[in-house]
Order: C-alpha cells, then structure tokens, then sequence
C-alpha cells in the first residue's frame, strides 16, 4: 500500500513540475535517465563480481569462517572481512543473505555489516586527509569495537 501512494505522491509532483515548467521538467527527466543507466550497470556489475565470488567460494569456506559455534570468532572474522570489503549497503544486504543461507551465523553477518557501514579501512587515505590522522585512527577504531558490540548484542537477543 505504501508503495502505491509513494507512486502516486510522485506522480503528482511530477504532473505538477511538468505544468510549472515544462523544458526544466524534460531536462531533469533526460539527467535521471542518464544516471539511472550508469547506476543501474554499476550494480548490474557489482551484483555479478558477487556472484562469481560466492560461486568460487566454498560452501564449506564460508561455514568454516562464519558458521562457526564459537560466536565471537565468527563475528570477528565477518568484522575483519567487513572492514577490509569495499560494497555498497544496498548490495550487501542480499549478499548477507545469501551467505546465512550458506551456513553462516548471524552475528558474523551483523559483524560484517556493521563494520561494512562504519568502518572505512580502504577510504582511510581519504579520511585521513581531511579530518586528519588521529580522527580518521580514533574513529575507525571505535566503530570496529562498537560492530563487534553490535555483534555481541546478536548473541543476547538471538
């Protein structure tokens, strides 16, 4: 239902831009074209280098890694692998997923999420460029700490 009136809220401001201004109204519509065929391709290839990892990957590997019983070494691995792993959120969701169905636990996968989201180990250069070297350390720090206290939370809850 809510996805019914999203569309049709939409619509509406669309009918009512095109009527206001009818060349800005086309103009914006030829630039969202545009980026929804550049994004669209991004994740049509990220999705794909997914597929392929998790096709070469070993079912085994990755209950080895992330199903493990001891829920704290599991989580730290999927912490490490999150921190390390450069994806999207919107991909990495089907992607957890697809690896729970796989075998692993969830808080390794709350574990690699978390620290996916938080943690920034590959932009650290660029962060450390603008907010300077001991932020960019503290922050990281922290955030992998608190996804492993996210993670941890899992195990109390589930």
């Amino acid at each position: 239902m809510s996805t019914i009136l999203l569309i049709i809220v939409t619509l509406s401001a669309l009918a009512f831009s095109f009527f206001k201004d009818r060349s800005k109204t086309l103009r914006s519509m030829k630039m969202a074209k545009g980026m929804f065929f550049k994004t669209g391709k991004d994740i049509i290839g990220v999705l794909f280098l997914i597929g392929l990892i998790l096709a070469m990957l070993p079912e085994s590997l990755i209950q080895t890694l992330f199903g493990n019983s001891n829920h704290f070494l599991s989580g730290l691995y999927g912490a490490i692998i999150g921190t390390i792993t450069i994806i999207p959120a919107f991909i990495a969701f089907p992607l957890s997923k697809t690896l729970v169905e796989s075998g692993a636990n969830l808080v390794a996968v709350a574990a690699f999420i978390t620290t996916l989201t938080m943690v920034g180990f590959a932009t650290l250069p660029i962060e450390i460029e603008y907010f300077g070297k001991r932020f960019a350390f503290v922050r990281n720090v922290l955030s992998f700490l608190f996804a492993l206290v996210i993670a941890g939370g899992m195990v109390i809850i589930l």
